[in-house]
């Protein structure tokens, strides 16, 4: 049974503006793929829309001196607003503030009210009297625990990376008031996500064959270490309010919200309830969608959300245990550096998308944003954006490649058959029948006075190209299926070049004409084929064609354009518009401008590779030890408390490689530790050292001696 596709990709934060990074990890795949659908006749919906609670909105407003909804406004609109320049096709672009969305979050927090899959807990947390508020852990900031950083926050260092409980901070201050907090005793509810564990297995397993490494082995770590109970709600006032829910004493309820990441996954359904709403349509609409063994959905995500679509709301749509489908694929991505370097805005290390479109704002530049993005999409690890890469892949791909054979094929019409589709003498009147029968099924093409060699190998480069990018499209390998698009354009222009039409012109004039034909038929098919990355450059070259034809469009009636991509559908005689160049070249001193709007390189070095001297790495005292006891700290998901044995003496360490390593295959290891760190406490234990550890691109290793007759106790130089 051939079924609808629901897509939904991240929510994007409302609290600043979106950048390249976002656009290459959750946004453009996902429209690359839905233009993709709508092009073959699916029946697909895509939804989206801001992230409009929690914490980070809060702060963003206490620093403008405006209210929530003031930053909340700003941020959603620009967003959106670049998100349509940048040719996004959102069937709906919500958002977390409306009403349906809190009558939605709050009737899933009523169900697992009832259903006993809440704890109500009473805790002691951080209290600002004089703002008479308690305080999350982003507006509390102390000396950390564990290294002495002394801008450390209420739940976790920046500077060593070690997670704690929030009332270990030390000399802790108030980000609102500047006082010192007190303690006070407050009230929160807890999912029970350890009753989901079992399910979550097999779910996650069921997928095991068709989901991304990556998005499995993240996934996988989590379920290892065995989920537990989740705070899902905070003292905020800003946020899906609780104090008016029946079952909850209405005292305890007052001041709390729904944590944002409960909450916020169920604007994909508030946002689909709301779409049919404006549209005037059944109140039961949106339950098709969402409700139907004939939907499947597929969630576009990046590297950082992706637990809580493959784990948290798949336990939430199935605990609520009212027909809910649950993602079929969440194919994540990786991250996107930018120049090498890992993005960051409080560098000038960034590159928002309404800054390219101020700079750029002709259309054809976003086409080519898309094919760079899209040619470098993160999909099985980081990949890198820079400036050089985005001129060369528009001056050396889309220019001299695409945009080269429409120019020259259209070009050559207008000079020699005055813009028209040349008809076909006699000889060649069956090329169209010939090549319908090749695409339609009949593989054996045989070389005759109808079909050259040339027009043979165009033909299986055309009909082999479309399958394989049809093929890399349904397995979410954008990249594959965008190369071997180019691929048929590369193919074209060998076409022509083979075909000599500038010597068959006056030599074989009904040769020419049937190599125009064939190529005016070409162009088109490019059209189409590109049309789910660069929709701009094919809305241009339909209209130069004279032709309407679709770009996946949310708007469009459904349609077959990407199924009939390898048809001649274009007829003889039929006139074109003037053509116009596509892409223009970009020059050197355009991306030079650009690189240097970016922080400075050789600034961000020394910032974050302080060199120190050898009298300041001889104050580090590294020895060996050995691992003699191992265990999971209870209510952490990060960290292992171990009993290392250097010898002389044997310790206590506490550290967060829980998501990388189980207890058992630790003991026995010989590790390094720095043997002289000032002891910390950390979630009310103490820690006597610090053990080492490599860590990159989201993976961690511990260090050890590459001999292990080294001993314990040898210190490390």
């Amino acid at each position: 049974m051939k079924k609808r596709i629901l897509i939904t990709s991240a929510l994007p934060y409302a609290n600043g503006y979106i950048h390249l990074g976002h656009l290459a990890g959750a946004y453009l795949p996902a429209d690359i793929f839905v233009r993709y659908l709508r092009l073959k006749g699916e029946e697909v919906l895509y939804i989206c829309g801001s992230d409009e609670h929690g914490v980070a909105i809060t702060i963003a407003a206490d620093k403008e001196k405006v209210k929530p909804q003031d930053i909340i406004d700003k941020y959603h609109y620009a967003n959106k607003e670049a998100f349509e320049k940048f040719g996004m096709t959102f069937d709906n672009y919500s958002r977390t503030s409306i009403a349906e969305h809190h009558e939605t979050a709050k009737e899933f927090f009523k169900d697992f009210l009832e259903k006993d899959l809440l704890t109500e807990k009473e805790e002691e947390q951080f209290y600002d009297e004089k703002a008479k508020m308690f305080l999350p852990d982003r507006y509390v900031e102390g000396i950390c625990p564990n290294c002495g950083s002394d801008k450390a926050r209420g739940d976790q260092c920046d500077s060593c990376g070690a997670y704690y409980d929030q009332l270990e901070l030390k000399n802790p201050v108030s980000l609102v008031s500047g006082e010192k907090p007190i303690v006070r005793k407050t009230t929160h509810w807890y999912m029970r996500f350890d009753k989901l564990q079992e399910f979550l297995e097999e779910y996650i397993e069921g997928h095991s064959n068709d989901w991304k490494d990556n998005v499995l082995q993240q996934t996988r770590s989590w379920l290892k270490q065995g989920l537990n109970e989740r705070a899902i709600t905070r003292d905020l006032d800003w946020g899906v309010k609780i104090n008016d829910i029946s079952g909850i004493p209405k005292e305890k309820a007052e001041g709390k919200a729904l944590y944002v990441w409960f909450e916020a996954v169920l604007g994909y359904i508030s946002a689909t309830k709301e779409y049919f709403k404006l549209r005037k349509a059944s109140v039961d609409e949106w339950k098709k969608w969402w409700k139907d063994e004939g939907t499947r959905y597929i969630a576009f995500i990046g590297k950082d959300n992706i637990v809580f679509h493959t784990l948290i709301f798949p336990a939430m749509l199935h605990a609520k245990n009212d027909g809910y489908i649950l993602p079929d694929n969440v194919p994540a991505n990786e991250f996107l550096n930018l120049e090498g370097r890992k993005i960051s805005k409080s560098r000038n290390w960034s590159i928002d998308l309404k800054d390219f479109l101020t700079d750029f704002p002709e259309e054809n530049y976003v086409d080519t944003l898309r094919y760079t993005l899209a040619m470098n999409f993160p999909e099985t690890k980081d990949a890198d954006f820079t400036w050089k890469d985005f001129q060369a892949r528009n001056n050396n791909e889309l220019s001299a490649i695409y945009g080269n054979f429409v120019n020259r094929t259209l070009q050559f019409l207008q000079k020699n058959f005055d813009g028209k589709i040349p008809d076909l003498s006699e000889k060649y009147i069956d090329v169209k029948n010939q090549w319908m029968k090749y695409v339609t099924g009949n593989k054996s093409l045989e070389v005759n006075e109808v079909l050259s060699e040339n027009d043979k190998l165009i033909l299986e480069s055309l009909s082999n190209g479309i399958e394989k990018i049809s093929h890399y499209y349904d397995i979410f390998r954008f990249r594959d299926a965008l190369t071997e698009t180019m691929n048929v354009a590369r193919a074209a222009n060998k076409y022509f070049n083979d075909e000599e039409p500038w010597k068959t012109l006056k030599s074989e004039p009904e040769r020419c004409a049937k190599t125009l034909f064939v190529c005016c038929q070409l162009v088109r098919t490019l059209a189409v084929l590109f049309a789910p990355v660069t929709p701009y450059t094919s809305k241009k070259i339909f209209a130069m064609l004279g032709i309407n034809s679709g770009t996946g469009e949310s708007n469009e009636i459904r349609n077959t354009e990407f199924l009939n991509a390898s048809f001649p559908e274009l007829q003889s005689g039929q006139r074109f518009n003037t053509p116009e160049i596509l892409f223009k070249r970009i020059e050197d001193e355009v991306v030079e401008k650009q690189i240097a709007k970016l922080g400075d390189m050789e600034e961000q070095k020394a910032e974050e590779t302080q060199l120190i001297t050898i009298d300041d790495f001889a104050k580090i005292k590294l020895r060996t030890a050995k691992i003699i006891e191992a265990e999971k700290v209870k209510k952490s998901k990060k960290l292992i408390k171990l009993i290392v044995d250097l010898g002389d003496e044997q310790r206590q360490i506490l550290a967060g490689i829980a998501e990388y390593y189980e207890p058992e295959y630790l003991i026995g290891k010989t590790v390094v530790v720095v043997a002289n760190l000032q002891p910390a406490k950390l979630m009310g234990l103490e820690s006597h050292g610090m053990m080492l550890a490599a860590s990159k691109d989201g993976k961690l290793c511990f260090l050890t001696p590459e001999k292990d007759d080294v001993g314990v106790g040898a210190e490390v130089r």
